[in-house]
């Protein structure tokens, strides 16, 4: 018999059961690639729900109750074999909505408005990360949609005992947000701009799919970053030193500085764990000024399939340069390691002239009171053509040869 429970830390649940369980579930989504030699030969999972990405987020102190994210994971245990799992989620209590990207403030204001408390509420997501990708990981041999239903029940079941408004789960596949949704969730659309690769040699291949104007565009902007003295490394792994790391957590602590006067979701502490336990699956573009040394970092993840775009930071401001160390650099080394996917981070239509494509994002949502269930659902309907609309409205000015 099946039994949902929660646990309070990712280290009550054991570190080689969670990745078995969520490198079998990226394995059902994936399509085999073939990897070029220098690639390692040692599948690389989804990187933001390994255990030791977790793990550094709670011992850091990023996602703790004084940061207003309770771990809460959900794990499913057979009741005759307690000891082994059938499925695992990542899962939190939410004291506000910030570091979720899928933005429900105004859900909350209207029920602030009418006396009624919207937080704390659960949440299924990774922290601070909108990137597409599992949530639910069951084993093999489980009916999904059976475990999907028990799962959304005893959500449900929880969020009514202790009096929670909702319980959300962010950035699924579209086929599990059609599961989630045949066992009673409500599914939001949202719009990010991705990079396909359509097995290009090289960025001037990538570039060759351009229109002229468009084409001379990028070029023009790249040859600016250069004329301007700039020079760009990709580092990968060991090739990243504690210097260079201790360089980047400095440009990303004051760029946020600069742009809303805090300091950033994460702390140094976080940025050490994932250096030296989920190195080989990062990227770091490093940014040198002739005569100044480096000015900018950005930091990607990789996986077998997926380059994410993920964290920035620059000591000076050069033009060009964020496109150029955060677009055109994972451009190329996602062509290089012949990954199908760059998905360089939420929103931005700028994205669009440099070839990144809109794509529709999907999240659940269970509300416990049936009123604002309703009105949430009615919210939905309207928003979701608008989405779709929007999405073929950015598709419009995608920098493409026009087919003949």
């Amino acid at each position: 018999m099946m039994q949902c429970q929660l646990v309070s830390s990712i280290h009550d649940i054991p570190a080689s059961q969670w990745d078995s369980l969520f490198e079998s579930e990226q394995a059902r989504h994936s399509v085999t690639v073939d990897q070029p030699d220098n690639t390692q030969q040692q599948p690389l999972a989804y990187p933001f729900l390994r255990h030791d990405f977790l793990a550094a987020l709670e011992d850091s102190g990023c996602t703790q109750t004084d940061s207003g994210w309770t771990p809460k994971h959900l794990i499913v245990i057979d009741s005759e074999q307690p000891d082994h799992l059938l499925a695992v989620m990542p899962l939190y209590l939410k004291h506000h909505s910030y570091g979720e990207y899928v933005f429900d403030w105004a859900w909350a204001d209207a029920y602030r408005r009418n006396a009624i408390d919207y937080y704390p509420k659960l949440l299924s997501a990774v922290p601070f990360t909108p990137a597409t990708g599992p949530r639910l990981a069951i084993a093999k041999q489980m009916d999904r949609q059976t475990v999907i239903e028990q799962v959304v029940k005893f959500l449900t079941d929880y969020c009514e005992q202790y009096q929670l408004s909702s319980w959300h789960q962010l950035f699924i596949t579209e086929g599990e947000a059609e599961l989630w949704a045949q066992a009673g969730g409500l599914t939001r659309v949202g719009c990010q701009f991705h990079w396909f690769n359509r097995d290009y040699r090289d960025f001037d291949d990538f570039l060759a799919s351009f229109n002229s104007r468009k084409r001379k565009s990028v070029r023009k902007e790249r040859r600016q970053v250069i004329e301007q003295g700039v020079s760009l490394t990709r580092l990968v792994g060991a090739e990243i030193s504690n210097e260079d790391w201790a360089l980047f957590y400095q440009f990303y602590h004051t760029t946020y500085l600069k742009r809303s006067g805090g300091t950033g979701y994460l702390n140094r502490e976080f940025f050490e764990a994932i250096a030296a336990n989920l190195g080989d699956q990062i990227l770091m573009v490093k940014a040198d000024l002739e005569g100044r040394g480096t000015i900018a970092c950005a930091l990607c993840f990789f996986d077998d399939s997926h380059l994410y775009g993920r964290y920035w930071g620059c000591s000076q401001e050069v033009p060009g340069l964020h496109f150029e160390a955060c677009y055109y650099q994972g451009i190329e080394f996602a062509i290089e390691r012949q990954l199908q996917v760059f998905d360089p981070g939420a929103q931005g239509e700028h994205k669009i002239q440099r070839g990144f494509e809109p794509r529709l994002t999907y999240s659940q949502h269970g509300l416990t009171d049936p009123r604002f269930a309703t009105a949430v659902d009615n919210f939905l309907k309207e928003e979701t053509p608008g989405v779709k609309a929007y999405q073929q409205d950015c598709r419009s000015y995608l920098p493409f040869k026009k087919a003949d």
